[in-house]
């Protein structure tokens, strides 16, 4: 494994409420109005199935949907994205929401568990988002895109293998993690031979990006 040296990280900048939000991402009135649909959708959802964290739900503009709209700013040029294990739709939602209206962008919401690709397909219909749901394990698909993104999956060496197909497509990972990513990191190069850099989260100080590309078998 390799692992680049980062600049002075920028601090981290937490978010409120939906104003803060869009002052943080830059979310035009009509996407915070689709984010804040996207919340009541997933507050009933959540009633009935367990898709976050209930106590996290008050949270939703800093913990949801801002951690997930970072992502953006780490590839602003990438249309084709990824999300492995997207479950509530974070961070695949909120970047087809934020993507939506700009050409050729699109969002694939790779799920294995029924329930949530039905929550996803509602928010996905009622929003008219740019994205497709796949009920379907993530090393089964092959899918041509410019980034592959998980937060709350797997720990880096399991998620790798879920990724190999993406990234030996030549697609980019940027993986949400907390602060022990230098344990995931090193227990994922007694399987994997990659390039890797780690960016501090924006909306958590305690939070990781990982940034990957070249996944091989580590010999």
């Amino acid at each position: 494994m390799s692992v680049a040296a980062r600049p002075e990280p920028t601090p981290a900048v937490t978010v409120t409420d939906a104003d803060s939000f869009a002052a943080a991402s830059g979310a035009t009135p009509e996407q915070v109005r689709d984010l804040a649909r996207f919340l009541e959708v997933l507050s009933a959802g959540n009633a009935v199935m367990n898709l976050v964290g209930p106590k996290t739900l008050p949270e939703f503009w800093n913990r949801h949907a801002w951690d997930s709209a970072q992502l953006l700013q780490l590839a602003p040029e990438a249309k084709a994205w990824a999300d492995l294990g997207a479950g509530a739709g974070f961070p695949g939602l909120v970047l087809a929401i934020l993507g939506k209206g700009r050409d050729g962008f699109h969002v694939h919401l790779v799920e294995s568990m029924a329930k949530r690709c039905r929550f996803l397909q509602q928010v996905v219909d009622e929003l008219s988002l740019p994205a497709t749901v796949h009920n379907d394990r993530a090393e089964n698909l092959k899918l041509a895109v410019d980034v592959v993104t998980a937060r709350a999956c797997a720990p880096l060496a399991r998620l790798l293998g879920y990724a190999r197909p993406y990234l030996q497509g030549g697609a980019t990972g940027l993986f949400l993690k907390g602060q022990d990513v230098a344990s995931e990191l090193e227990e994922a190069t007694r399987s994997w031979k990659f390039e890797a850099d780690i960016v501090p989260s924006r909306s958590d100080e305690r939070g990781r990006i990982v940034r990957v590309r070249r996944l091989g078998r580590a010999r």
